[in-house]
């Protein structure tokens, strides 16, 4: 660990001239490569796996490996490796981040140790930040791999489990991290072991990995079921929303995104609806009806955080700027947008299974990743994914320029300039790139523009139909793109005729982001292989991101402030204060999801146990059910005897021993045991005496094996007991986790007291679970007359 720390503050200088050295034993096998013919090119294939069964390892065969690729590529997309792209796929294959500078090609690099990795037929996931771009390395990269005689799948939202399952077994599968992991999910649902989609989780490439493994990783992935709340109280309540007033009826923390019903806002409620006490028990739906129209109506934007589109609520995700295919919101948040915007209201959602990103990820034997932005987040991913970050050199040297931030008192000065930066720039003719954070801010600088009669185009969420056509277009002479981050990550815009000539593609910035990885993804788009190009970033103090600041210290700095006569910030100075407005929310944003991690962590450990008894059952065939069946009712009554001959109470005249004898009445088929009999007995000889009971039991119940038709039953029967209990126990914990803020104040650790409360209830799952199939089963085989 500690050699890992001190890499960590180090630069990358000597594993970049470690990994050179394997390049130039790489570089020498070229010549010789390229004198085989197709066919003696793939067959190289079926050797090195014939390798690998004799014994050798990856490593020993890496060399060789890679150059194949090399070769591949050079036949199948006209594309040689560079050297630092070699040195990239040496680091993937060391399982570490190669942070490469945008349009260094790390589509390509991806190639080099996907395929040695496959050559093991265990599964190589490549995975991508959305749909369009998995799409794109599957019809481009994976031809490749094709040619090389591996199979390549491709996993995306629409498709059929049986369609899923063909691409989980191809050798190298193309997907989104999300859908990776909702497939983990879907797969600990099944009620038969043939509809699970998944291989275990052997090795993964994460492309815009700090995009995947941190941006996204304050939502949990959560897979729901439709329960059965009412429509008609989210349209009164939508309605009720339009009378409240801000300080008045609820407080709003922006940095936190919390809202908070006063007292003036519950007396508003308590009138509409005509009751007492809305904080009453009766009144819970109610209550948690009315938070999530609050967050609906004063939190949730429109064209930012979600679109309407035909006639539906469209998620948009913040850090790509596309929609969220298949996803809503939960806890009833979806239902409460649909009635503010006046629309039919779907069913409620009710969580059935939840995994962090974290969790889903750490799951694999081997991950590593690639991005343009690792540097500043090298610390979590250390800590978190326990995943160093090597940098790679470019391949050419960048000739970007990147201007200093222009930083003006309020938006209407921002967008003045910006308008005037966009006429200076488009008069030399070179293409420009105006980046915003949201729908609503492109479609705002989309009206200014018009009215200036600048003709220009926009692409967002609401436009991705035409998004191939937009790109292609982008690095045009004279073209402007307004775009959200869809035109960040992974996009390449090439540069049209004359363009280098003129300067290359010009880079505005309307807004810097809650994070400096997005500013640099932006940033990123221009000035790629060396080519030429420009940035800079028009912001205001009114922008978003000082809305996430602290309150007061805002405050204090628009006093000191001083600017010129076009409104721009000349002190204090306003780089610093912007800097350390980013660091903060930064900073905010990595405690929210270290928060979410230790809570989900306990989850975590407990949905594996769940898992585990659900596999058990699943591969089991039907005779092995009855056994299985056994197990469960010899753990319920240990654990009532555990119940009523309580371990410390000594004295047994203390312990419930009628209760016992009444409780394990329903579970013995003849029990003629009665209280007096045992009261002179010691807990362990209570314990003997009942387990005695119990042989007789399962030896009747190992009697019925023959009964497959009873087992296919009883297999249905266990996986549904252990289902709607688990997910009573996810709809506790929700609770529990919700009121973890709450429990700091009783000056104890709130992770401490949650993780016993969690176990506590976890005991009591498995006794809920273990009850249940114990007292349903007997009376189910007692009404069959099974036994004699």
């Amino acid at each position: 660990m500690l050699a890992k720390v001190k890499m960590l503050f180090s630069d990358s200088t000597r594993e970049i001239k470690r990994l050179s050295k394997i390049v130039d034993q790489i570089n020498s096998l070229e010549k010789r490569f390229e004198s085989l013919s197709d066919e003696e090119l793939k067959n190289k294939t079926n050797f090195f796996m014939e390798e690998l069964e004799k014994g050798k390892t990856l490593d020993d065969i890496k060399v060789e490996a890679f150059a194949v690729v090399r070769e591949a590529a050079k036949r199948v997309l006209e594309l040689r490796h560079f050297d630092v792209q070699l040195i990239g796929g040496l680091v993937l294959l060391d399982g570490s981040i190669a942070e490469m500078q945008t349009g260094e090609g790390k589509t390509l690099v991806a190639t080099l140790p996907s395929y040695l990795h496959a050559l093991e037929n265990k599964g190589v996931h490549i995975i991508t930040a959305n749909e369009y771009l998995a799409r794109r390395d599957f019809d481009q990269m994976g031809h490749v791999h094709e040619f090389l005689g591996l199979k390549v799948g491709l996993n995306i939202s629409e498709l059929s489990p049986l369609a899923k399952r063909d691409a989980y077994a191809s050798h190298i599968t193309y997907g989104t991290g999300t859908e990776f992991g909702f497939d983990y999910l879907r797969d600990n649902m099944v009620f038969n072991i043939n509809d699970k989609v998944q291989r275990p989780h052997h090795y993964a490439i994460v492309d815009e990995i700090d995009s995947i493994l941190i941006d996204e990783a304050r939502t949990p992935l959560i897979i729901a079921n439709k329960s059965s709340h009412g429509a008609d109280l989210f349209y009164i309540s939508a309605e009720l929303m339009n009378s409240f007033e801000s300080d008045k009826d609820y407080e709003l923390f922006s940095e936190t995104k919390q809202i908070y019903l006063k007292d003036s806002g519950a007396d508003k409620v308590e009138k509409a609806f005509g009751i007492a006490n809305l904080y009453d028990a009766e009144h819970q739906d109610l209550l948690h009806n009315v938070v999530q129209s609050l967050k609906a109506a004063f939190i949730m934007k429109r064209d930012v955080d979600y679109i309407v589109k035909d006639g539906k609520i469209a998620l948009i995700d913040k850090f790509t700027g596309r929609i969220m295919e298949g996803r809503t919101f939960s806890e009833g948040l979806h239902q409460a947008l649909e009635a503010k915007e006046g629309l039919e209201i779907t069913e409620e959602n009710e969580s059935q299974a939840t995994i962090t990103i974290q969790n889903y990820f750490r799951m694999y034997d081997k991950l590593c990743g690639m991005t343009g932005s690792a540097t500043p987040s090298k610390e979590e991913f250390l800590e978190t994914y326990d995943l160093n970050v090597v940098s790679v050199p470019p391949n050419r040297p960048v000739q970007r320029i990147d201007m200093d931030d222009l930083i003006y008192r309020d938006k209407k000065a921002k967008i003045g300039r910006i308008i005037e930066e966009v006429q200076t720039i488009h008069a030399t003719g070179r293409p420009i790139l105006i980046g915003t954070t949201s729908i609503e801010q492109s479609e705002t600088l989309s009206k200014h523009l018009k009215e200036k009669r600048i003709k220009h185009r926009i692409l967002n969420a609401k436009t991705e139909e035409d998004e191939a056509e937009i790109i292609k277009s982008a690095g045009q002479k004279g073209q402007i793109m307004i775009a959200t981050n869809m035109a960040g990550r992974g996009t390449d815009i090439a540069l049209g005729p004359g363009v280098k000539e003129l300067g290359g593609l010009h880079i505005i910035g309307t807004e810097r982001h809650e994070s400096f990885r997005i500013d640099m993804q932006l940033r990123g788009r221009s000035g790629r292989q060396g080519d030429p190009g420009s940035t800079i970033f028009i912001i205001s103090l009114e922008d978003d991101l000082f809305i996430y600041y602290d309150e007061e210290q805002m405050e204090r700095y628009l006093k000191k402030v001083k600017t010129n006569e076009s409104g721009l910030v000349l002190s204090p100075d306003p780089h610093k204060f912007v800097h350390k407005v980013q660091q903060t929310v930064e900073y905010t944003h990595h405690s929210s999801r270290k928060h979410i991690l230790k809570l989900d962590n306990v989850l975590d450990s407990q949905s594996k146990v769940i898992y585990s008894m659900r596999d058990r059952v699943l591969n089991a065939e039907p005779r092995e059910i009855f056994p299985e069946v056994a197990g469960y009712i010899k753990n319920y009554i240990s654990a009532i005897v555990d119940k009523y001959c309580v371990v410390n109470e000594e004295i047994s005249s203390e312990w419930n021993l009628k209760r016992l004898i009444v409780e394990l009445g329903f579970v013995f088929i003849h029990f003629d045991v009665k209280a007096e009999d045992i009261e002179d007995y010691s807990r362990e000889q209570i314990l003997a005496k009942m387990m005695e009971e119990y042989t007789i039991l399962e030896e009747q119940i190992l009697s019925l094996q023959e009964d497959e038709e009873l087992g296919r039953q009883l297999k249905l029967f266990l996986l549904q007991m252990i289902d709607t209990n688990w997910i009573q126990h996810l709809v506790l914990m929700t609770q529990y986790k919700d009121g973890v803020g709450l429990r700091g104040y009783s000056q104890e650790d709130p992770y401490r007291l949650f993780e016993f409360d969690a176990l506590q209830e976890f005991n009591q799952l498995k006794f809920e679970i273990e009850s249940g199939v114990t007292i349903r089963f007997v009376e189910y085989v007692k009404s069959l007359n099974k036994f004699q």
